[in-house]
């Protein structure tokens, strides 16, 4: 198992969390509980978010063990470590055996390569059949506030009906239009994501598709509800 990256992809997907953060820091109170992490990776990108915002905290976990390992390799290196702590494992299973979320705040670049199965070029990526089963997942996993990547062809409709039936609104985001890289150009895939756009269930172009950085939300004290704005951003 490797790690995936994409320049491009991170640096939008950090330059979000870090804004997000930053300009939500008294209502979100992530100094007072940290931040829980839902998919580390190689941890590059948060690590340095983390250095930027004196008094963040952050409890990553990943099932990768490369990843784990470069993870803690780059938190080290950006002089980190006491603020960002990254753990093997289930982050779903983690918090389940600790009674609930802990931090009130999550934060997630989710896989969501949408496929009709896992036989694809990196697995790793394989958000399921829509693309945004790890996102439904994690805004079902009980926080109060959610950070994560949502992709224009996997089904972000979907991922906001879903939301707003659990509580959450839009806060805000920050989308940013990307051109199709290797494993969304794998032709199963490609073939996968046109059905999926046909049928109204995501948006694409020929080259590319957009990806958004959102804050969902279910803290009645905390304005915003721009779910409509951020599907509108996010068709191609």
């Amino acid at each position: 198992m490797s790690c995936f990256s994409s320049v491009d992809e991170s640096a939008h997907y950090g330059f979000s969390v870090c804004m997000l953060l930053d300009q939500y820091r008294e209502q979100l109170r992530w100094e007072d509980g940290g931040v829980d992490e839902l998919g580390s990776g190689d941890a590059t990108v948060i690590a340095d978010v983390v250095r930027s915002l004196p008094g963040l905290r952050v409890h990553g976990y990943d099932i990768s063990s490369p990843s784990v390992e470069k993870a803690r390799a780059n938190i080290a290196e950006r002089g980190v470590p006491d603020r960002y702590t990254v753990e093997l494992g289930d982050f779903f299973d983690q918090a389940d055996s600790a009674g609930g979320a802990q931090a009130r705040t999550v934060i997630s670049n989710p896989p969501y390569i949408p496929a009709p199965d896992r036989d694809i070029l990196m697995p790793e990526l394989w958000g399921g059949v829509r693309g945004n089963d790890l996102l439904l997942q994690l805004l079902k996993a009980g926080y109060d506030n959610v950070i994560a990547a949502v992709a224009s062809y996997s089904d972000p409709e979907g991922t906001v009906r879903v939301a707003e039936d659990l509580g959450y609104r839009v806060v805000n985001f920050l989308a940013m239009g990307l051109d199709f890289g290797p494993y969304s150009n794998e032709p199963k895939v490609r073939e996968h994501i046109r059905r999926l756009c046909a049928d109204g269930d995501g948006w694409a172009g020929e080259d590319g598709y957009m990806v958004a950085v959102a804050l969902f939300t279910r803290d009645a004290d905390l304005p915003g509800d721009r779910g409509g704005q951020l599907l509108r951003a996010l068709q191609v």
